[in-house]
């Protein structure tokens, strides 16, 4: 059964600009080094202010009522090299998608500056929910460095459990598909540097798990339900954008349901099935791939490009940048709300100046915690199959002439999901479990969001009438 390229989160309106997507995905390790600040720790509640953050003089702490997680306190915090990764990508439905990768030719530069247990807050007086929900939540971002062969680059993670569980994006882990086997080190908002293991990857939904080798106790980052955000709710990131550990940025909700679509270099072989596109008529191939740029002329490797994926995604105005990848996008109560994967880039090829324009996407967090699990559980995730290739209803000719918006069924694979829903080629599928399906990209994503064996609602116009079925999708 085969699923056309596309598949998004929520679907949500396309950008009104020709931008380029860039999935943000670990950032470049530059030759230069540029100056790390030490950041000033301060206890907060439950918080541990973001690295960054100059430490003047030390305030009056602002301490949450719990305890910090038990650690012992780590010496040398990592100073970012600075070195933007190329970034290559195409536009679909208006915005190409690029991967943020950064690589660095040689060894990570260390800094000297000492990051403490807990972060200070200089001034309470002045504090924000910002100011809060950074000093919770730094223990529970993490900085991973990773290499593999000739490749290396830098990334963000989530704490998953207090042993050491940690999410980011498979971009990161896997140096975008350049090896499966790759060589990682996580540092902690404290500057304490640790071995790691890849787990399992997953391509489809861009995400991966490793686990810290260590008999520290961590401080697992608590999930939101991410099916009841709104438009304009805060929505605050943590990462390591260039490598600059415990970075904060702040901004809103932007838009919800939407899908981008970006290349993978080690999608399943199902999962090519219906997913793999043709360069355009200029030879150039719009999901081109998420090539990891060393910055500095070596010959970096670079993962081969099997097909494409949809995601689905929540759209945010708080800056994110190479690096951001794996990182959270946080509430204002300091709940993870989704992880950051990309940014929208203005022009339509690669670039090695991409950078925050205020377009940023974040992986729901309840699809990102499910294929967290299901990884740590069984090593995979499993994601939903319709059993048809789907096309936009502008590439149809049968329905040059139709005014519904949605996904066209092109084909059906017999025995599939939906060929058991009685789904046939010429149908127009407008809503998927209730949510507004615009194109190829949205229904591919909101299929992928389920496990195999989920049921789903379906609604699709066929001869100018609209039905609605249930539909129990295979498992890719």
């Amino acid at each position: 059964m085969t699923d056309n390229p596309t598949e998004a989160p929520k679907p949500a309106d396309d950008a009104d600009k020709d931008t380029t997507v860039v999935p943000e995905s670990a950032t470049p390790a530059s030759p230069e080094p540029l100056a790390s600040a030490s950041v000033a720790s301060e206890p907060v509640p439950s918080a541990t202010a973001a690295e960054g953050v100059p430490a003047a003089e030390a305030g009056a702490a602002f301490v949450r009522p719990e305890a910090a997680p038990k650690r012992r306190t780590a010496g040398v915090g990592l100073v970012a090299a600075v070195a933007i990764a190329a970034l290559v990508g195409g536009a679909v439905g208006g915005i190409g998608v690029y991967a943020l990768v950064g690589n660095d030719g040689g060894t990570p530069v260390a800094g000297s500056g000492t990051v403490g247990t807990n972060l200070m807050v200089n001034d309470v007086d002045t504090a924000t929910v910002v100011t809060g929900v950074a000093a919770s939540v730094a223990p529970s971002v993490v900085t991973l460095s990773v290499t593999g062969g000739t490749a290396a680059g830098t990334g963000s993670g989530v704490v998953l459990s207090e042993d050491g569980y940690i999410l980011t994006n498979a971009h990161v882990a896997t140096l975008e598909g350049a090896t499966s086997e790759p060589t990682i080190k996580v540092q902690t908002y404290d500057g304490r540097l640790f071995d790691a293991k890849l787990v399992g990857s997953d391509p489809i939904a861009d995400l991966a798990v490793v686990k810290i080798d260590s008999d520290v106790v961590f401080q697992p980052a608590d999930f939101a339900n991410s099916g009841k955000l709104n438009v304009g709710d805060t929505a605050i990131a943590i990462g390591a954008p260039l490598g600059l550990s415990n970075t904060v940025t702040s901004g809103v909700v932007s838009a919800l349901n939407r899908s981008i679509t970006v290349a993978s270099s080690a999608v399943p072989d199902k999962a090519a099935e219906g997913d793999t596109t043709a360069p355009d008529g200029n030879g150039y191939d719009p999901f081109g791939p998420w090539r990891f740029d060393n910055g500095q002329g070596d010959s970096g490797s670079s993962a081969p490009v099997s097909s494409v994926i949809s995601l689905p995604v929540i759209q945010t105005d708080a800056a994110i940048n190479p690096g951001n990848s794996g990182g959270a996008l946080l509430n204002d109560d300091g709940k993870v709300i989704g992880i950051n994967v990309a940014i929208a880039s203005t022009g339509s090829s690669s670039s090695s100046g991409a950078g925050n324009i205020g377009v940023g996407f974040a992986i729901p967090a309840n699809y990102a915690k499910r294929v967290a699990f299901e990884i740590i559980d069984s090593g995979t995730a499993t994601h939903g199959l319709l059993g048809a290739t789907v096309a936009d209803v502008t590439e149809v000719q049968e329905l040059a002439d139709s005014s519904v918006v949605g996904a066209a069924i092109d084909s059906v694979s017999s025995g599939g999901a939906a060929a058991a829903a009685g789904l046939k080629k010429g149908d127009v599928v407008t809503s998927f479990n209730g949510l507004p399906i615009t194109g190829k990209t949205d229904l591919t994503a909101q299929v992928r969001v389920l496990a195999g064996g989920d049921k789903a609602e379906i609604v699709y116009v066929r001869g100018g009438k609209s039905y609605t079925e249930s539909v129990t999708l295979g498992s890719l």
